[in-house]
């Protein structure tokens, strides 16, 4: 009789034909993992989460094959404090990044180091300025997507990135990270959108300048489909994707009023798509609430490691396997707003129906400085032609809304997705509230938060290596 170890060299042989490693004791090899991130995503506007506007063809496919996330939300929305809260598994005022372009401490320990620790490659493509310092941020930079979140164009090749998940038998996991659908919104094709027939968000004011925007930013929508179709092509040319989990992540939302720089839902909600061969259903879809800090936590999990101490998100594995519907009770949220406007600090925490957010200093005018800068010289900006206008009767409440909010803010997301309802004031909804509020402060304790004396000026530290 043959032995095992010959056994699993023979099943090594014919299964390597397929992209499939074996080990000759445990089995099937620890799977490869691909996360494919977009950058400033609103999510509902992907087809396969209810988008009218555009068919998301190739992440719509992602969806078919696999798990749809509807409660992923990020605990700040803003691209710097997202991506450290992703790759590090704590909460922004833990991870140091708790306002947009600050760095993180430099004594923390982040995925790379997990991973790598459970025998993976880790590497990380394209948008890179979560990167810094290398002892914390220990990735192999792979050459291929722009690093640059404002650059003019978003060309990329994959030859790197071929080369980086064919070069080893040891396995990886590559951090896609694209800057698509980041401003300025400069490449893609506008000919594709009739502006006059866009479904605008509920939210937004209608105005010409508001249309012709939001066309440049679907269009770059549709280069972020491309992107994921052909990262999808690759693994399939390769055989990687016969044990490759493939994840899609949104982000935070778009750079528009009331979006990204906030706590409403259009700026925290998220999307995440899983598909995992043989382990997730395809076309299944979960209410389970999890944030950006949850991530680390489940791919360590992925990779058969024990749980990390310390860290503030959970893995929800159960989930993705099936196993648990519920992840976790509630999602938080923080907003400091320095340096990208005038201290103002936002505090929220929501269920899966109900959202209670804390502005702490509710005497000041909220202030934005790349929607709403003082100093320009044009008034053509999306946010000027939401206030000079005179036709939509929605127009004035929307601003006053946006600029002057109350302490308290209480909102009922199922039936009031865009959060345009305050319900504070309503006697019925007292305790739940009450309740919510204690819960939050009770975080806000043990995270060391202080509140509103945190969203000052700091000293910068020279620039990490």
């Amino acid at each position: 009789m043959l032995g095992k170890l010959k056994i699993g060299i023979i099943l090594n042989a014919i299964l390597s034909l397929s992209g499939i490693t074996f080990d000759a004791v445990a089995g099937p090899a620890t799977p490869n993992i691909v996360i494919i991130m977009a950058d400033d995503l609103d999510s509902r506007q992907l087809s396969c989460y209810g988008g009218q506007n555009l068919k998301t063809t190739h992440i719509d496919a992602l969806a078919k094959d696999g798990l749809k996330f509807h409660n992923l939300f990020t605990s700040e929305a803003m691209c710097v404090p997202t991506r450290a809260s992703l790759f590090t598994g704590l909460y922004p005022v833990r991870h140091g990044s708790f306002q947009n372009h600050k760095p993180v401490y430099d004594n923390l320990k982040s995925v790379g180091h997990y991973l790598a620790d459970l025998g993976y490659r880790v590497g990380l493509t394209g948008k890179d300025h979560v990167t810094k310092p290398k002892s914390v941020f220990p990735f192999d930079i792979v050459n291929g997507f722009e690093p640059n979140c404002v650059a003019p164009t978003d060309d990329y090749r994959l030859d790197d990135v071929k080369k980086y998940i064919t070069a080893s038998d040891k396995p990886y996991c590559l951090f896609v990270m694209s800057i698509n659908p980041h401003a300025p919104w400069t490449v893609g094709d506008t000919t594709e959108f009739d502006a006059a027939k866009l479904k605008l968000p509920a939210n937004w004011v209608d105005t010409p300048v508001t249309r012709r925007q939001f066309v440049k930013y679907l269009a770059e929508v549709r280069r972020l489909d491309d992107q994921v179709g052909d990262i999808q092509k690759l693994l399939k040319e390769t055989g990687q994707d016969k044990n490759t989990i493939l994840i899609f992540l949104g982000e935070q939302g778009a750079q528009f009023p009331g979006a990204k720089w906030n706590l409403y839902d259009t700026g925290q909600r998220s999307s995440m798509l899983v598909k995992w061969p043989g382990k997730v259903k395809p076309s299944t879809e979960t209410n389970a609430l999890v944030q950006y800090e949850d991530i680390t936590p489940t791919l360590i999990d992925i990779a058969g490691g024990k749980p990390v101490a310390g860290l503030d998100g959970r893995s929800f594995l159960p989930v993705i396997t099936g196993k648990n519907k519920e992840a976790r009770n509630y999602a938080y949220g923080i907003h400091n707003n320095i340096p990208e406007g005038d201290p103002y600090p936002i505090r929220s925490i929501r269920d899966h129906r109900y959202k209670l957010i804390l502005n702490l200093t509710p005497d000041k005018r909220y202030y934005n400085r790349f929607m709403m800068n003082r100093e320009s010289t044009t008034r053509n900006a999306v946010w000027f032609s939401w206030v000079d206008d005179t036709k939509d009767p929605k127009a004035k409440t929307i601003t006053d809304r946006f600029e002057n909010r109350p302490a308290v803010e209480f909102y009922d997301t199922e039936k009031d997705p865009f959060e345009l309802k305050n319900l504070a004031a309503d006697p019925q909804y007292a305790q739940r509230i009450a309740s919510l509020k204690t819960e939050l402060e009770g975080w806000m304790k043990q995270q060391g938060d202080e509140g509103a004396s945190i969203d000052k000026v700091y000293p910068k530290k020279q620039e990490a290596k």
